[in-house]
Formats: C-alpha cells, structure tokens, sequence
C-alpha cells in the first residue's frame, strides 16, 4: 500500500503503520519535486499559474497480511507525526470486489476565485465517504478516469483538490488515468494530423507533470514530454482487484495499432485469467461511444473504434468506462454500435457493456446530439442502443462476486440509486429488439421465480397486445428511479 504526501521542506519522513495497538513497522520515503521551468505553457509557467507545490513523498507499506484493518501515521520524531489513519488491506485471492468509479470531479474551494471550480464534487466526496464508512471491514477502492482537479496551470488547485478527497484516499487506495486537462497543449509529442481540432490547451501549460509526480499508478508507463520535463507517466496499467481485471488506458497518447499502449493493451487483455477474474473491466477517459453532440471528438472516437473496440470484443470485456462527458450515460451491449443478443442463436456474440460515468463535479457540458430535421427547435431523441442518461452528478459503485457484476449509479441530490445493470458471469445482459433486460435489484427465491414464470406465461397473450407501445417502460420499471435526462 502506498502513501503519499507534501511536506515544505523535503526533509527525511517516514510512514509508521501495523495493526491495531502494533504501529511497529516503519519505511523510509522517496522523495521527488517538480520547478516551474518544467512546466510547458501558460498559464503554469507564468506568475499567474505557478505556486510551489512542495516536496512529494512516496511511501510503500510491505508485508502486509491480506484483508486486515491497518494504521498508520506519517512524518518523524524530528518534526512531528500526523494524525492516525488506516485503510483494509487488498486481498487479491477475494471472492467479492468493490470500487467506486467516476470521471471529471475536480474541487470546490471555500471563498471566491476568479476560476471557475467544480462546487458538486463536494457532494460526490459526501456520499462516497457514506458508504465507504458503511462498508466496514470490506476493501475497496476508487477509480478517478480524467480530469482529476481541472486545475489547468493554476497550482494552488492542485491543493485544494487533495484537501477535498483527502477523507476517502486516505483510507482507500485512489486510482486515476489520465484525461485531456491533466495533459493537452499544442506542442504534445503525439499530435497526428487527423487530431488537430482534439489536442489543445486543455491542460493549462502542465503537460502531464503534475499528474505524473502527484500520484504514482502500477506499471511504468511513460511517455516523453519533449520540453526536458519530467515523463508522462500513469499511462496505461492493470490489476486484479478480487473476481474482477481493471485495465486502464490512457486516450490523450498513442493508443494505435502498432504502438506501445496498444501491444499493451493486447498483451493484457490476452492474459487475463478468467477463471480467477472472470469480469474484465476497461476505463479511459474519452468515451468510445456517447450520444452527446461532442462532433469534436469524433476523429478519435473513429480511431478507438477501429482499433480498440476489436480487442476489447475478441477479449470478452465485461464492461467499459468512459469520462469526458459529464454525464451519465448506459448503453445496451455494443459491437460495432450495434446491440448484440448473446442469448440467440446468431453469431457474432461478443459485446461490452459501454457506460459514461463523467458526472461527478464538472458541470459544462453539450448537448445530447439534436435531430437534424429540428435544427431550429432541437429535439434530442435517444437512440436505441442508449439504455439509460442523465444530467443528474453522481457516481458509480461497482461491485462483483464470482456469479455476477453489478454496476449501480448513485445521484448526489438525495444519494440513491438512479440506474442498476446487472452482468452474469460469462454473461451478457439480455437483449430483446434492441432492449436490454436489467435484472431487477428485487431478490426472490427460486420458488417465487418459478412462479413468476407461470405466471407469466399466464398472462403473455394479454401482454402481447400492448409491448410495441411499452417494451422501454417495461424494460425500466422497478430498476431505477427516473432523472431529469433533457438538456437544461
């Protein structure tokens, strides 16, 4: 388990941690501290942008015993200990996994600036810290796809960020990838013709250094800045998180066929042992598919279709996560933009379940992709293959055993659960005429099921007169509550 934290000085610190009344084991940290010369652009380079981040240290805790409630504390004897945290240690080899995923918070601040900043992430923090304290003795963790603090050149947001999640990663691990306002400028190394409009100054001058030395992610991916700045690093890893594989990638470099991320990818997801982690789950930043009106985008898309969406099919992934959009959007399980019933006889079966899960803080966002006859006075129909959106802000919490997946989104203006899908083992949710069936959060036992089969097959003649005009309110009843999905 790692540990990482700012100190003023860069003096020598230390992480003291065990169990409970045992804080007898003690590690060194490695410390690291980026200047404003390495930053590429304005506004971090300039006076404006630019405040001292301070020294990063970077602590490991070792031999840790798996599933066990840890405390720990950081600092030294010299200069003082800080308060005492603790955290469940991972246990790989676990029949049950839980994460809480979502895209685009950024921070809050608590006084007037002249930048814009992300007030609903503080509700995002709020509820996920709820249910981080009702888990117990459950490991867990959080995956943060892009565009992590919007702090775009402006260093002191980078603080207020870490101040703002601090309650919930100092408890569970934090895994993040990288977005376009961690990283874009006009000089970036990967900048091919068909990207002209795509790779901007998004990321405020940074070039990906404040997100490569303030977090630390498995792997040593890494990509040359080209300006004598520290690498791009956090690129592109995976894990085994209990019955699941987490792969994430990075959409903001190469990813294309021949390159290194791409042999990655593919080597990856190829070695995935299924019968350890039969779900694999994928997350990025920019979604592969989404039905808001981001025209922008639509290079990239063509080219992550083209060359990721085959191994993400020939590899069987369970479900792919996507950022960028800051909203809430389910799509029916996707090949090639079509919904795939794996239960008929047809074949090809393969399909992954696409979601968009950037609604957590940011709040500018596009329209859903209007009708081309009603240009005048838009109206924003919603395509089949999407089974579910939303403006609503929120998250999602994953959790997996070894007989299913479910993926649930939580709203922050109450809390509760707004969409569920439910995924079998080596399955995929039904799809009938383009619906997908979501398996009611309702448990029954096997004889209530029974009966509810012969009861239906009792009433299936007077059904069938009305499922042309209802089958999307049938395929939705009882599984969420409703949000207000129109533009406002």
């Amino acid at each position: 388990m790692r540990v990482m934290f700012l100190t003023g000085g860069g003096e020598e610190e230390f992480v003291r941690y065990g169990l409970e009344g045992k804080m007898d084991s003690i590690v060194g940290t490695k410390v690291t501290k980026y200047d404003r010369k390495d930053m590429c652009d304005f506004p971090a380079n300039s006076s404006l942008g630019w405040r001292d981040p301070g020294f990063i240290h970077d602590g490991v805790m070792t031999n840790l015993e798996k599933g066990k409630k840890y405390y720990y504390r950081v600092g030294s004897d010299a200069r003082g200990w800080t308060e005492t945290y603790s955290f469940i240690s991972r246990d790989n080899e676990a029949n049950e996994t839980i994460a809480y995923l979502f895209g685009d918070l950024g921070t809050s601040v608590p006084y007037s600036t002249f930048y814009r900043t992300q007030e609903e992430s503080k509700s995002t923090v709020k509820w996920i810290l709820r249910d981080l304290e009702g888990l117990g003795d459950k490991p867990a963790f959080i995956s943060h796809i892009g565009d992590i603090s919007y702090a775009r050149g402006f260093s002191w947001i980078w603080d207020e960020f870490f101040s703002l999640i601090e309650p919930i990663a100092s408890r569970v691990p934090y895994h993040v990838c990288i977005g376009n306002h961690e990283y874009d400028w006009p000089l970036q190394p990967w900048r091919p013709s068909w990207s002209w409009g795509l790779y901007g100054t998004d990321g405020g001058g940074e070039c990906g250094v404040p997100y490569s030395l303030k977090f630390k992610m498995p792997g040593n991916s890494s990509f040359p800045t080209g300006t004598g700045a520290p690498d791009t690093q956090n690129l592109y890893y995976s894990f085994d998180a209990g019955v699941v594989h987490f792969l994430y990638i990075s959409t903001e470099t190469d990813f294309l066929h021949g390159s290194d991320q791409y042999s990655f990818i593919k080597a990856d997801l190829e070695s995935v042992n299924r019968d350890r982690t039969p779900f694999v789950v994928v997350q990025g930043h920019r979604p592969m598919y989404t039905t808001s009106d981001e025209e922008r985008d639509t290079p990239i898309r063509e080219r992550m279709l083209e060359n990721l969406e085959p191994l993400l099919l020939e590899n069987n992934v369970t479900l792919a996560l996507w950022g960028h959009v800051h909203r809430y959007e389910r799509f029916c399980p996707l090949r090639n933009y079509s919904c795939v019933d794996i239960a008929s006889d047809s074949l090809p079966k393969a399909a992954t379940v696409h979601v968009v899960i950037g609604m957590a803080g940011q709040d500018w966002q596009a329209s859903w992709k209007p009708r081309s006859d009603h240009t005048d006075v838009p109206i924003y129909p919603q395509p089949k293959q999407s089974m579910y959106r939303g403006g609503e802000f929120g998250y999602t919490k994953l959790v997996a055993t070894r007989e299913k997946l479910t993926l649930t989104y939580f709203g922050n203006h109450d809390g509760e659960m707004h969409d569920i899908v439910e995924i079998q083992s080596g399955q995929i949710p039904k799809i009938s005429d383009g619906e997908v069936r979501v398996v009611s959060e309702l448990k029954f036992s096997w004889y209530m099921q029974g009966a509810g089969i012969l009861i239906l097959g009792a009433f299936i003649g007077y059904v069938f007169g009305f499922l042309t005009r209802c089958k999307r309110d049938a395929a939705q009843r009882n599984t969420w509550t409703p949000v207000k999905s129109e533009e406002t």
